[in-house]
């Protein structure tokens, strides 16, 4: 499960979650899918644009998926 978080809060995970946003808004409004899909296709759009990952805590990881730094 690590190494699938960790492909997700990669570049291609990134691309990968704001596609998906993408096409759940495109689905939901526009689509014959209802507009809770679309409202929800948000949270995978917003956490591809904004870089953090909601199932990373559960294994023990951060939530931002942006490298730690350090001083």
């Amino acid at each position: 499960m690590g190494s699938f978080i960790d492909f997700m809060r990669g570049t291609v995970g990134r691309t990968l979650r704001v596609v998906l946003g993408l096409f759940l808004i495109w689905w939901g409004f526009w689509g014959d899918a209802g507009a809770i899909v679309g409202i929800i296709g948000f949270v995978p759009l917003l956490a591809g644009i904004l870089n953090f990952c909601l199932v990373a805590p559960l294994v023990g990881k951060t939530f931002w998926a942006k490298p730690a730094t350090t001083r």
